[in-house]
């Protein structure tokens, strides 16, 4: 065990941030989400029994997010004519607002097809339990600054 880690983060995991570096991208999915599939050209990471919110506190804890882009954090947007609704997204920009001064406005939205061709060039894909419907968000990595 480490100090100052969150325990949510595995040693497959911490090494797998580690190794990413500045623009790379890291995709927290959803239960839904067909993160093998997607995920054919990536390292994939299996939590399943975690949901997306505590598994995005912990990593932005360590994770810095991009500062080049306007939006380092991007949610899958709805399709037109569902009905969904996502109260998580709420919960998202809450934490992302915990760390990271620019709060809600680093978040965005990408197209569902889209979000599936930015996902099979990530970095990483987290396969969570999360049960919530729209729930998947990607991060793009920043550098670290002392």
């Amino acid at each position: 065990m480490l100090k100052g880690i969150p325990r949510i983060l595995s040693p497959e995991l911490l090494k797998v941030l580690c190794e990413m570096g500045h623009s790379d991208r890291l995709v927290i999915a959803d239960g839904n989400f067909p993160a093998e599939s997607m995920g054919k050209n990536a390292t994939v990471i299996r939590m399943d029994g975690h949901g997306t919110p505590e598994i995005l506190d912990a990593i932005l804890q360590v994770f810095p997010l991009d500062t080049y882009v306007e939006t380092p954090v991007n949610l899958m947007e709805v399709m037109p004519g569902d009905t969904v609704e996502t109260p998580i997204w709420k919960t998202y920009e809450e934490i992302v607002t915990r760390h990271d001064e620019r709060g809600a406005q680093a978040v965005g939205q990408i197209e569902r097809f889209a979000f599936y061709e930015e996902a099979k060039e990530a970095y990483a894909i987290i396969a969570t339990g999360e049960s919530a419907l729209y729930a998947n968000i990607m991060l793009q990595k920043g550098v670290v600054v002392d």
